[in-house]
């Protein structure tokens, strides 16, 4: 499950807006490992958005995932990747309060072997993008890639 760095966590007290870093592979194919992601902590929440959330186990462990559903009890989250697992198909609904904030951004680092003009000009074309919510049927893509 994508873990965020502990740097997440230090002077959120006065900024609504941090950084976190991406480790894992449960949200692929929307974001990666070493993606960095600018987070809105606080912010309203709806069906389809990337959030980031305390696990519901280990609350000292950040992840994100996308919140497809409020349910009694909560946020019920899927990651976009059927196969990685570490979601609310582990350990059930998220209680609002450990949903954290919502990303907004993603920033996807250059690789070392991108070196060529064609990589480059690829990498600099795809590296930032905005995190969007799913479509607006309240489908999550995580929901679409497992129908396939």
């Amino acid at each position: 499950m994508p873990e965020l760095s502990q740097e997440t966590e230090r002077g959120r007290g006065a900024a609504p807006y941090g950084l976190a870093e991406v480790t894992g592979p449960s949200m692929v194919p929307t974001l990666y490992q070493g993606d960095q992601l600018l987070v809105r902590y606080g912010a309203r929440v709806r069906a389809g958005d990337v959030v980031v959330l305390r696990h519901p186990f280990q609350q000292d462990l950040l992840v994100v995932k996308r919140a497809v559903e409020l349910r009694e009890g909560g946020w019920w989250v899927l990651g976009d990747n059927a196969y990685a697992g570490g979601d609310s198909t582990d350990y059930g609904t998220v209680p609002d309060e450990l949903i954290l904030g919502r990303a907004l951004f993603r920033w996807r680092p250059r690789k070392a072997d991108q070196r060529s003009p064609l990589a480059l000009v690829r990498w600099a074309l795809s590296a930032a993008r905005p995190v969007l919510s799913s479509d607006r049927s309240g489908r999550s893509a995580s929901r679409r890639l497992r129908a396939r």
